[in-house]
Protein backbone atom coordinates (compact mmCIF):
# COMPACT_ATOMS: atom_id res chain seq x y z
CA UNK A 1 0.00 0.00 0.00
CA UNK A 2 1.47 3.29 -0.98
CA UNK A 3 1.70 6.04 1.27
CA UNK A 4 -1.14 8.19 -0.62
CA UNK A 5 -3.68 5.21 -0.10
CA UNK A 6 -2.91 4.82 3.71
CA UNK A 7 -5.77 5.92 6.47
CA UNK A 8 -4.30 6.78 9.41
CA UNK A 9 -6.88 7.79 12.85
CA UNK A 10 -4.71 9.39 15.61
CA UNK A 11 -6.45 9.09 18.73
CA UNK A 12 -5.30 12.31 20.95
CA UNK A 13 -5.80 15.94 19.55
CA UNK A 14 -3.11 17.93 21.05
CA UNK A 15 -0.11 19.75 20.04
CA UNK A 16 1.16 16.20 19.49
CA UNK A 17 -1.69 15.03 17.45
CA UNK A 18 -1.50 18.12 15.62
CA UNK A 19 1.64 18.23 14.49
CA UNK A 20 1.97 13.99 13.75
CA UNK A 21 -1.81 14.87 11.40
CA UNK A 22 0.67 17.80 9.60
CA UNK A 23 3.44 15.47 8.98
CA UNK A 24 1.10 12.71 7.73
CA UNK A 25 -1.06 14.54 5.53
CA UNK A 26 1.93 16.11 3.84
CA UNK A 27 3.70 12.62 2.83
CA UNK A 28 -0.51 12.06 1.47
CA UNK A 29 -1.95 9.68 4.20
CA UNK A 30 -5.56 10.31 4.86
CA UNK A 31 -5.93 11.06 8.35
CA UNK A 32 -8.50 11.53 10.71
CA UNK A 33 -8.14 12.97 14.62
CA UNK A 34 -10.23 11.68 17.38
CA UNK A 35 -10.45 13.96 20.36
CA UNK A 36 -12.37 13.42 23.52
CA UNK A 37 -12.99 17.29 24.13
CA UNK A 38 -15.10 19.39 22.34
CA UNK A 39 -12.03 21.31 20.45
CA UNK A 40 -8.54 19.83 19.97
CA UNK A 41 -5.81 21.50 22.33
CA UNK A 42 -4.75 19.27 25.16
CA UNK A 43 -2.70 20.48 27.86
CA UNK A 44 -2.20 23.65 25.47
CA UNK A 45 -5.96 24.52 25.16
CA UNK A 46 -7.06 27.58 27.04
CA UNK A 47 -10.19 28.66 29.40
CA UNK A 48 -11.88 32.14 29.77
CA UNK A 49 -10.64 34.21 33.11
CA UNK A 50 -11.91 37.36 33.92
CA UNK A 51 -13.59 37.92 30.63
CA UNK A 52 -10.15 37.16 28.57
CA UNK A 53 -9.04 34.16 27.47
CA UNK A 54 -5.82 32.40 28.00
CA UNK A 55 -3.57 29.14 28.48
CA UNK A 56 -5.29 26.78 30.93
CA UNK A 57 -1.70 26.04 31.82
CA UNK A 58 1.26 28.39 31.74
CA UNK A 59 3.51 27.88 28.44
CA UNK A 60 6.49 29.89 27.48
CA UNK A 61 8.86 30.16 24.16
CA UNK A 62 12.31 30.34 24.30
CA UNK A 63 14.80 30.51 21.71
CA UNK A 64 16.48 27.65 21.44
CA UNK A 65 12.91 26.13 20.44
CA UNK A 66 13.93 25.27 17.33
CA UNK A 67 11.35 22.89 16.25
CA UNK A 68 8.17 25.06 17.65
CA UNK A 69 9.65 28.23 16.12
CA UNK A 70 9.74 26.39 12.82
CA UNK A 71 6.32 25.52 13.08
CA UNK A 72 4.77 28.57 13.88
CA UNK A 73 6.45 30.06 11.06
CA UNK A 74 4.98 27.65 8.67
CA UNK A 75 1.80 28.27 10.51
CA UNK A 76 2.23 31.82 9.77
CA UNK A 77 2.52 32.98 12.94
CA UNK A 78 6.18 34.30 13.24
CA UNK A 79 4.87 37.88 12.64
CA UNK A 80 2.79 37.22 15.87
CA UNK A 81 5.46 36.08 18.50
CA UNK A 82 6.48 38.50 21.18
CA UNK A 83 10.10 38.28 22.97
CA UNK A 84 11.06 40.27 25.76
CA UNK A 85 13.81 40.11 28.46
CA UNK A 86 12.18 38.34 31.74
CA UNK A 87 13.61 38.23 35.75
CA UNK A 88 14.04 35.04 37.93
CA UNK A 89 13.29 35.25 41.64
CA UNK A 90 13.74 32.64 44.13
CA UNK A 91 11.17 33.49 47.66
CA UNK A 92 13.60 31.66 51.03
CA UNK A 93 13.41 31.84 54.44
CA UNK A 94 10.30 34.25 53.82
CA UNK A 95 12.32 36.44 51.35
CA UNK A 96 12.55 37.20 47.68
CA UNK A 97 16.09 36.96 46.24
CA UNK A 98 16.92 37.60 42.47
CA UNK A 99 18.61 34.70 40.45
CA UNK A 100 18.39 36.65 37.11
CA UNK A 101 22.20 37.68 36.66
CA UNK A 102 25.44 35.61 37.13
CA UNK A 103 25.58 38.70 40.54
CA UNK A 104 22.18 37.46 41.51
CA UNK A 105 23.59 34.03 41.86
CA UNK A 106 27.12 35.48 43.65
CA UNK A 107 24.90 37.54 46.14
CA UNK A 108 22.23 34.58 46.96
CA UNK A 109 22.56 34.65 50.46
CA UNK A 110 21.79 31.34 51.16
CA UNK A 111 25.02 29.94 49.79
CA UNK A 112 28.27 30.49 50.63
CA UNK A 113 30.74 31.44 47.64
CA UNK A 114 32.37 27.88 47.82
CA UNK A 115 28.69 26.83 47.06
CA UNK A 116 27.98 29.66 44.20
CA UNK A 117 31.58 28.01 42.97
CA UNK A 118 30.31 24.91 42.57
CA UNK A 119 26.78 26.02 41.41
CA UNK A 120 28.38 27.93 38.53
CA UNK A 121 30.37 24.72 37.77
CA UNK A 122 27.41 22.25 37.63
CA UNK A 123 25.41 24.08 35.46
CA UNK A 124 28.56 24.27 33.06
CA UNK A 125 29.53 20.81 33.20
CA UNK A 126 25.86 19.98 32.64
CA UNK A 127 25.45 22.18 29.73
CA UNK A 128 28.39 20.54 27.95
CA UNK A 129 27.00 16.57 28.67
CA UNK A 130 26.15 15.13 25.21
CA UNK A 131 26.05 11.21 26.20
CA UNK A 132 22.78 12.11 28.77
CA UNK A 133 22.02 8.08 28.81
CA UNK A 134 24.83 7.66 31.20
CA UNK A 135 22.75 10.17 33.79
CA UNK A 136 19.84 7.57 33.63
CA UNK A 137 22.07 5.36 36.30
CA UNK A 138 21.79 7.76 39.35
CA UNK A 139 19.31 9.39 40.69
CA UNK A 140 19.36 13.89 40.14
CA UNK A 141 19.75 14.61 43.79
CA UNK A 142 23.14 11.91 44.20
CA UNK A 143 24.65 13.47 40.89
CA UNK A 144 23.82 16.86 42.32
CA UNK A 145 24.88 16.11 45.58
CA UNK A 146 28.22 15.11 43.82
CA UNK A 147 28.54 18.29 42.18
CA UNK A 148 27.29 20.67 44.00
CA UNK A 149 27.59 19.79 47.37
CA UNK A 150 24.72 18.82 49.74
CA UNK A 151 24.49 22.13 51.58
CA UNK A 152 23.57 23.54 47.70
CA UNK A 153 21.40 20.63 46.91
CA UNK A 154 19.23 20.89 50.13
CA UNK A 155 19.09 24.95 50.05
CA UNK A 156 18.89 25.33 46.08
CA UNK A 157 18.44 22.66 44.15
CA UNK A 158 16.11 19.88 46.03
CA UNK A 159 13.63 23.04 46.03
CA UNK A 160 13.76 23.91 42.42
CA UNK A 161 13.29 20.01 41.82
CA UNK A 162 10.38 19.77 44.12
CA UNK A 163 8.98 22.73 41.94
CA UNK A 164 8.55 20.60 38.85
CA UNK A 165 7.91 17.38 40.52
CA UNK A 166 6.41 17.61 43.76
CA UNK A 167 7.11 14.19 46.12
CA UNK A 168 8.91 12.74 43.17
CA UNK A 169 11.51 14.75 43.40
CA UNK A 170 13.96 12.57 44.68
CA UNK A 171 12.81 9.41 42.63
CA UNK A 172 14.33 11.12 38.91
CA UNK A 173 17.07 10.22 37.28
CA UNK A 174 20.03 12.76 36.24
CA UNK A 175 18.62 12.71 33.31
CA UNK A 176 16.27 15.10 34.30
CA UNK A 177 17.96 17.91 35.84
CA UNK A 178 20.54 17.96 32.85
CA UNK A 179 17.61 18.29 30.55
CA UNK A 180 16.08 21.38 32.57
CA UNK A 181 19.74 22.99 32.68
CA UNK A 182 20.60 21.96 29.36
CA UNK A 183 17.27 23.73 27.88
CA UNK A 184 17.74 26.75 30.32
CA UNK A 185 21.09 27.37 29.36
CA UNK A 186 20.78 27.40 26.20
CA UNK A 187 17.95 30.12 26.23
CA UNK A 188 20.64 32.66 27.59
CA UNK A 189 23.26 34.02 24.83
CA UNK A 190 25.87 32.89 26.81
CA UNK A 191 26.51 32.05 30.22
CA UNK A 192 24.65 33.11 33.18
CA UNK A 193 23.01 36.11 31.01
CA UNK A 194 19.93 37.05 30.98
CA UNK A 195 17.05 35.24 29.64
CA UNK A 196 15.04 36.42 26.66
CA UNK A 197 11.79 34.76 26.75
CA UNK A 198 8.55 34.55 23.89
CA UNK A 199 4.89 34.16 23.40
CA UNK A 200 2.23 34.51 20.59
CA UNK A 201 -0.37 37.45 20.63
CA UNK A 202 -3.03 35.40 21.77
CA UNK A 203 -1.38 32.73 23.85
CA UNK A 204 -2.28 29.02 22.12
CA UNK A 205 -5.91 29.52 21.48
CA UNK A 206 -4.55 31.88 18.39
CA UNK A 207 -2.16 29.07 17.82
CA UNK A 208 -4.77 26.03 17.82
CA UNK A 209 -7.10 28.04 15.84
CA UNK A 210 -4.77 28.61 13.06
CA UNK A 211 -3.55 25.17 13.10
CA UNK A 212 -7.12 23.64 13.08
CA UNK A 213 -7.79 26.06 10.07
CA UNK A 214 -4.70 24.30 8.34
CA UNK A 215 -5.35 20.65 8.67
CA UNK A 216 -8.63 20.98 7.94
CA UNK A 217 -7.75 22.98 4.73
CA UNK A 218 -5.46 20.15 3.66
CA UNK A 219 -8.00 17.32 4.12
CA UNK A 220 -7.67 15.89 7.97
CA UNK A 221 -10.98 15.34 9.47
CA UNK A 222 -11.78 16.08 13.04
CA UNK A 223 -14.06 13.71 14.88
CA UNK A 224 -14.26 15.76 18.77
CA UNK A 225 -15.83 15.08 21.26
CA UNK A 226 -15.66 11.28 20.88
CA UNK A 227 -14.25 9.34 24.00
CA UNK A 228 -12.89 6.26 22.19
CA UNK A 229 -13.79 3.39 24.51
CA UNK A 230 -11.22 0.16 22.24
CA UNK A 231 -9.10 -0.21 19.66
CA UNK A 232 -8.70 -3.71 17.76
CA UNK A 233 -7.27 -5.18 14.97
CA UNK A 234 -9.41 -6.72 12.80
CA UNK A 235 -8.86 -8.49 9.24
CA UNK A 236 -9.02 -5.44 7.26
CA UNK A 237 -6.97 -3.30 9.58
CA UNK A 238 -7.75 -1.73 13.07
CA UNK A 239 -10.64 -0.92 14.08
CA UNK A 240 -11.59 2.22 16.50
CA UNK A 241 -14.46 2.06 18.64
CA UNK A 242 -16.17 5.23 20.35
CA UNK A 243 -18.05 4.98 23.58
CA UNK A 244 -20.55 6.33 21.98
CA UNK A 245 -21.25 4.87 18.26
CA UNK A 246 -20.23 2.96 15.84
CA UNK A 247 -16.74 2.14 14.97
CA UNK A 248 -14.79 2.47 12.39
CA UNK A 249 -11.95 1.10 10.48
CA UNK A 250 -8.46 2.13 9.30
CA UNK A 251 -5.15 0.96 7.95
CA UNK A 252 -2.99 2.35 10.87
CA UNK A 253 -3.87 3.72 14.21
CA UNK A 254 -1.36 6.53 16.77
CA UNK A 255 -2.50 6.73 20.10
CA UNK A 256 -0.99 9.62 21.50
CA UNK A 257 -2.95 9.84 24.92
CA UNK A 258 -0.75 8.23 27.95
CA UNK A 259 0.37 4.77 28.60
CA UNK A 260 -2.57 3.98 31.15
CA UNK A 261 -4.98 5.13 28.71
CA UNK A 262 -3.62 3.01 25.77
CA UNK A 263 -3.56 0.32 28.46
CA UNK A 264 -6.95 0.34 28.56
CA UNK A 265 -7.33 0.55 24.94
CA UNK A 266 -5.49 -2.19 23.73
CA UNK A 267 -6.82 -5.11 25.65
CA UNK A 268 -4.74 -7.77 23.35
CA UNK A 269 -1.42 -6.07 24.40
CA UNK A 270 0.99 -8.67 25.33
CA UNK A 271 1.68 -8.88 29.30
CA UNK A 272 5.28 -7.76 28.67
CA UNK A 273 4.23 -4.88 26.70
CA UNK A 274 1.71 -4.08 30.00
CA UNK A 275 4.37 -4.34 32.51
CA UNK A 276 6.59 -1.38 30.59
CA UNK A 277 3.58 0.86 30.46
CA UNK A 278 3.10 0.13 33.92
CA UNK A 279 6.68 1.63 34.60
CA UNK A 280 6.25 4.97 33.46
CA UNK A 281 5.29 6.97 36.39
CA UNK A 282 3.24 10.29 35.71
CA UNK A 283 3.65 13.48 37.82
CA UNK A 284 0.09 15.37 38.02
CA UNK A 285 -0.27 18.87 37.95
CA UNK A 286 -3.33 21.46 39.90
CA UNK A 287 -3.07 24.95 38.78
CA UNK A 288 -4.96 27.79 39.51
CA UNK A 289 -4.67 31.10 38.11
CA UNK A 290 -5.71 34.63 39.32
CA UNK A 291 -6.45 37.46 37.40
CA UNK A 292 -5.24 40.86 39.53
CA UNK A 293 -5.79 44.25 39.18
CA UNK A 294 -1.93 45.06 40.08
CA UNK A 295 1.15 43.04 39.23
CA UNK A 296 2.91 41.52 41.94
CA UNK A 297 7.13 41.46 41.95
CA UNK A 298 7.57 41.34 38.48
CA UNK A 299 9.24 38.24 37.93
CA UNK A 300 8.26 35.86 35.10
CA UNK A 301 9.45 32.79 37.67
CA UNK A 302 9.65 32.82 41.37
CA UNK A 303 10.75 29.53 42.62
CA UNK A 304 10.03 28.38 46.32
CA UNK A 305 11.65 27.17 49.24
CA UNK A 306 9.98 27.59 51.98
CA UNK A 307 7.73 24.43 52.66
CA UNK A 308 4.63 26.47 54.36
CA UNK A 309 3.98 27.41 50.74
CA UNK A 310 1.52 24.62 48.93
CA UNK A 311 2.13 26.57 45.54
CA UNK A 312 5.98 25.45 44.06
CA UNK A 313 6.58 28.56 42.03
CA UNK A 314 4.96 31.80 41.19
CA UNK A 315 4.32 32.20 37.58
CA UNK A 316 3.67 35.79 36.65
CA UNK A 317 2.65 35.78 33.01
CA UNK A 318 2.41 39.32 32.81
CA UNK A 319 5.90 39.66 33.51
CA UNK A 320 6.13 38.30 30.04
CA UNK A 321 2.65 38.78 28.31
CA UNK A 322 1.67 42.79 27.70
CA UNK A 323 -0.67 43.57 30.36
CA UNK A 324 -3.07 45.38 27.56
CA UNK A 325 -3.95 41.50 26.60
CA UNK A 326 -5.80 41.37 30.17
CA UNK A 327 -7.33 44.89 29.88
CA UNK A 328 -4.55 46.07 31.90
CA UNK A 329 -4.66 43.18 35.02
CA UNK A 330 -2.08 40.38 35.57
CA UNK A 331 -2.18 37.20 35.05
CA UNK A 332 -0.77 34.77 37.81
CA UNK A 333 -0.37 30.90 37.78
CA UNK A 334 -0.08 29.16 41.18
CA UNK A 335 1.19 25.61 40.04
CA UNK A 336 1.55 22.58 41.92
CA UNK A 337 2.95 18.86 41.12
CA UNK A 338 1.37 16.07 42.40
CA UNK A 339 1.90 12.50 42.88
CA UNK A 340 -0.98 10.15 41.27
CA UNK A 341 -2.17 9.11 44.90
CA UNK A 342 -1.91 12.69 46.59
CA UNK A 343 -4.99 13.41 48.42
CA UNK A 344 -5.02 16.85 46.82
CA UNK A 345 -6.96 15.53 43.78
CA UNK A 346 -9.71 15.02 46.18
CA UNK A 347 -9.99 18.55 47.20
CA UNK A 348 -12.22 21.04 45.41
CA UNK A 349 -11.35 23.60 43.51
CA UNK A 350 -12.70 26.17 46.28
CA UNK A 351 -10.76 24.80 49.21
CA UNK A 352 -7.15 24.59 46.80
CA UNK A 353 -8.05 28.32 45.93
CA UNK A 354 -8.84 29.12 49.43
CA UNK A 355 -5.36 28.12 50.47
CA UNK A 356 -3.29 28.81 47.48
CA UNK A 357 -4.65 32.40 48.05
CA UNK A 358 -3.77 32.92 51.93
CA UNK A 359 -0.53 31.85 51.24
CA UNK A 360 -0.30 34.16 48.32
CA UNK A 361 -1.04 37.10 50.68
CA UNK A 362 1.17 36.23 52.77
CA UNK A 363 4.46 35.99 50.26
CA UNK A 364 3.02 39.30 49.10
CA UNK A 365 1.41 41.29 51.93
CA UNK A 366 0.48 44.29 50.16
CA UNK A 367 -1.91 42.11 47.55
CA UNK A 368 -5.42 42.49 48.79
CA UNK A 369 -8.92 40.80 48.57
CA UNK A 370 -10.24 43.43 46.47
CA UNK A 371 -7.59 43.21 43.71
CA UNK A 372 -8.23 39.43 43.05
CA UNK A 373 -10.84 39.78 39.06
CA UNK A 374 -10.71 36.38 38.67
CA UNK A 375 -9.69 32.72 39.90
CA UNK A 376 -9.78 29.52 38.22
CA UNK A 377 -8.56 26.29 38.83
CA UNK A 378 -6.98 23.68 35.76
CA UNK A 379 -6.18 20.03 36.40
CA UNK A 380 -4.20 17.21 34.88
CA UNK A 381 -3.13 13.85 36.25
CA UNK A 382 -0.63 12.81 33.94
CA UNK A 383 0.94 15.73 32.79
CA UNK A 384 4.98 14.40 32.68
CA UNK A 385 6.49 11.14 32.72
CA UNK A 386 9.20 11.18 35.06
CA UNK A 387 12.65 10.13 34.10
CA UNK A 388 13.31 7.52 36.49
CA UNK A 389 16.51 4.92 37.10
CA UNK A 390 17.80 3.49 33.75
CA UNK A 391 13.68 4.67 31.96
CA UNK A 392 15.56 4.00 28.41
CA UNK A 393 16.26 0.56 29.14
CA UNK A 394 13.05 -0.12 31.23
CA UNK A 395 9.89 1.99 30.77
CA UNK A 396 10.36 3.89 27.40
CA UNK A 397 6.94 2.94 25.07
CA UNK A 398 8.38 1.94 22.01
CA UNK A 399 6.84 3.26 18.27
CA UNK A 400 4.87 0.02 17.31
CA UNK A 401 3.36 -2.55 19.57
CA UNK A 402 2.72 -5.80 18.93
CA UNK A 403 -1.18 -5.33 17.90
CA UNK A 404 -0.49 -5.15 13.90
CA UNK A 405 -1.30 -1.81 12.67
CA UNK A 406 -1.27 0.15 15.74
CA UNK A 407 1.75 2.51 17.24
CA UNK A 408 1.82 4.24 19.76
CA UNK A 409 3.92 8.47 20.10
CA UNK A 410 3.39 9.90 23.40
CA UNK A 411 5.07 11.83 25.61
CA UNK A 412 6.59 9.32 27.73
CA UNK A 413 8.91 8.88 24.69
CA UNK A 414 10.64 11.94 25.67
CA UNK A 415 13.13 9.82 27.60
CA UNK A 416 15.87 13.01 28.52
CA UNK A 417 13.27 16.08 28.39
CA UNK A 418 11.37 18.45 30.10
CA UNK A 419 7.69 18.32 29.14
CA UNK A 420 7.41 21.55 26.85
CA UNK A 421 6.02 22.33 23.50
CA UNK A 422 9.08 22.07 21.38
CA UNK A 423 9.86 19.18 23.05
CA UNK A 424 6.64 17.67 22.14
CA UNK A 425 6.65 18.99 18.68
CA UNK A 426 10.44 17.22 17.95
CA UNK A 427 8.79 14.28 19.38
CA UNK A 428 5.86 14.35 16.88
CA UNK A 429 8.44 14.91 13.51
CA UNK A 430 10.50 12.73 14.62
CA UNK A 431 7.99 9.79 15.29
CA UNK A 432 6.14 10.77 12.06
CA UNK A 433 9.15 10.26 10.19
CA UNK A 434 9.35 6.45 11.96
CA UNK A 435 6.21 5.86 11.35
CA UNK A 436 5.69 6.47 7.59
CA UNK A 437 8.83 4.22 7.45
CA UNK A 438 7.85 1.57 9.27
CA UNK A 439 4.09 1.08 8.40
CA UNK A 440 4.03 0.01 4.83
CA UNK A 441 6.93 -2.13 5.82
CA UNK A 442 4.29 -3.53 8.64
CA UNK A 443 1.35 -3.77 6.31
CA UNK A 444 3.41 -5.77 3.23
CA UNK A 445 4.53 -8.32 6.51
CA UNK A 446 1.12 -8.75 7.25
CA UNK A 447 0.14 -9.57 3.79
CA UNK A 448 2.65 -11.49 3.01
CA UNK A 449 2.27 -13.96 6.44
Amino acid sequence: MSTAERRTAIVGGGMLGLTLALRLRAAGVATTIFEASPAPGGLASSDPIGGHRWDRFYHVILQSDRELLRLLAELGLADRLHWNYTRTACFANGRFHPLTTAVDFLRFPPLGPVEKARLAATIVLASRIVNWRELEKETAAAWLIRWSGRGTYERLWLPLLRSKLGENAERASAAFIWAVIARMYAARRSGLKQEMFGYVEGGYDVILRRFRERLQGSGVEFVCDSRIGSVTSTSGGVAVHPAAGEAREFDDVILTVPCGQVRALCPGLTPAELARLDRVVYQGIVCPSLLLRRPLGGHYITSITDGWVPFTAVIEMTALVDRGSFGGCSLVYLPRYLTQDSPVWGRSDEEILAEFTEALHRMYPELRAEDIVARRVARARDVLALSTLHYSRDALPPLQTSLPGVFMVNSAQIAAGTLNVNETVTLANRQADAFLRTAPRQAAWAAAG
